[in-house]
């Protein structure tokens, strides 16, 4: 079987050639819900490399995930200039296929324009799909899957990979004057973190991840918020910190969890302020990072606001998480007053198939007894996991960005719309409203109310007007490129 793509670039060959060789590159380009990398920090486009990722879904376990692992099998660089084509193919060493043969060029087409044109030879389990043609009644394949489905997958993969790299690129070239920073990420291994480590790194900025335990190699420090432990002399040389870590919030809401969810984040806030603060003198000294971007939520205004439209200057809510919000953001203080530039996003409910509140969702549509969480005319503030990485190095490189700032996108909907919505993007009914006691059961009456049956109209115009360009305005094609369903 034969799969072909192009994927023409307003940017110069050198320009993605770079990209593409940076570490990260391989994160950006593969979809959460469909593998994970099991070495994130590679990369390199250097002959005899290995890649090895987990297929399958998120939750799996590493031992249900299949292990598909790649070598760099060859690289030809022909040509000079503004015309120059970089070819290098991927060659299956283990995996789910009989054979995988990735041939990657990218292709210089003029001053300040390229194209990347990949073309796939693969030979199916059993001998499927080996004529390099797939008829209707071709079946079999990985786990089961037919011939026609798994080109299928692989095309809608090849989409993404290509609307995820002009957004990539088109984000680092609208920054090219800014300096290339060194930025020190709490947090670093979760669902935003992963992706932002990526985003950073693929944009010529070099990431050093803070870990719980013992740091291994110049791009880890450790720290332990629990213990009050962060050594000022491993943030030397750091110009900014994000700080994402936390314990997760999505599970049932009891005393012990809500004690958890709150002392998680305001103990790592504290610690990382008064690091800052005391390498600073507490006067301002241009001495370590200067850049504080800390996670808050749009909690902050409460669960339920109906008929508000909520900026940041609105006052905090009175419910669980608002609570939380409040005491995190206020744990950076301390590096506030010490001059430090602090930006608190507030972020809404991020879409991605790799996790949040949307992966829940997609087993019940997909089954045919999907639809709406809330109230139908209850509002829900989103935003995708790519616009939601972009915010965050949005707020690192934009010095006139400070204080608490909305991360939605600028079109909330319905919840009776964002039913109807991930419906039709999946081809699947969205008329069961899921009972109340469902959430309830799993969460708590509490955490659904505050998790599942939120109702919050958040306004964007902050973070819009600082300069930042989203690439989903719209919720249906921000559905479309998560889940891979391209419009037909």
């Amino acid at each position: 079987m034969r799969i072909e793509a192009r994927t023409p670039l307003d940017h110069g060959v050198d320009e993605v050639l770079a990209w593409h060789e940076r570490p990260g590159a391989l994160v950006r380009l593969t979809p959460p819900g469909m593998a994970r990398i099991e070495d994130p920090d590679a990369g390199g486009l250097e002959v005899g490399r290995r890649v090895a990722v987990r297929l399958g879904a998120p939750l799996l376990p590493a031992g249900l995930s299949p292990r598909w692992e790649l070598r760099h099998a060859s690289r030809e660089d022909r040509g000079s200039g503004a015309t120059a084509v970089h070819a290098f193919v991927d060659a299956q060493v283990t995996g789910p296929f009989r054979a995988w043969r990735h041939q990657h060029e990218i292709a210089g087409t003029g001053p300040g324009a390229s194209e990347i044109r990949d073309r796939i030879d693969l030979e199916m389990p059993g001998g499927i799909g080996e004529t390099g043609g797939i008829g209707a009644d071709e079946a079999g394949g990985i786990g089961g899957l037919p011939a026609r489905e798994a080109r299928r997958t692989i095309e809608r993969m090849l989409s993404f990979r290509g609307e995820q790299l002009r957004d990539d690129l088109a984000f680092h070239a609208r920054r090219a004057g800014s300096p290339r920073l060194v930025v020190a990420i709490a947090g670093a291994s979760g669902l935003i973190g992963t992706q932002l480590v990526a985003l950073l790194r693929t944009g010529g900025h070099r990431v050093i991840r803070m870990v719980r335990g013992r740091a291994e190699g110049p791009d880890e420090i450790s720290w332990d918020p629990e213990r009050g432990e962060l050594d000022p002399a491993d943030l030397e040389g750091v110009d900014a910190v994000v700080n994402l870590a936390g314990r997760p919030i999505s599970t049932r809401f009891t005393a012990r969890a809500e004690r958890e969810i709150l002392t998680s984040r305001v103990h790592g806030g504290d610690l990382i302020a008064r690091t800052l603060a005391r390498m600073r003198g507490g006067s301002g000294a241009p001495d370590g990072p200067g850049i504080l971007v800390q996670a808050s939520a749009i909690g902050a205004y409460g669960a339920q606001r109906p008929g508000e439209l909520l900026t940041e200057d609105d006052a905090f809510g009175d419910d669980v998480l608002a609570r939380v919000c409040e005491e995190w953001e206020a744990s950076s203080a301390p590096a506030v007053r010490a001059g430090v530039r602090v930006v608190h996003l507030r972020t809404g409910i991020v879409l991605s198939d790799g996790g949040g509140a949307l992966l829940p969702q997609i087993p019940m549509f997909l089954a045919g007894i999907g639809g709406r969480l809330a109230a139908p005319d209850a509002v829900l503030s989103w935003i995708t996991l790519d616009d939601m990485t972009r915010a965050y190095a949005h707020a690192l490189c934009t010095d006139e960005l400070e204080g608490p700032v909305n991360a939605v996108a600028p079109a909330p909907v319905t919840s009776r719309e964002f039913a109807r919505t991930l419906g039709r993007v999946l081809h699947r009914p969205s008329l069961v409203p899921v009972p109340g006691f469902g959430p309830a059961l799993l969460l708590g009456r509490e955490g659904a109310k505050e998790l599942v049956r939120a109702d919050q109209d958040v306004d964007a115009s902050r973070l819009l007007g600082s300069g930042f360009d989203p690439a989903h305005t719209e919720l249906e094609q921000a559905l479309r490129h998560v889940l891979r369903r391209p419009m037909v």
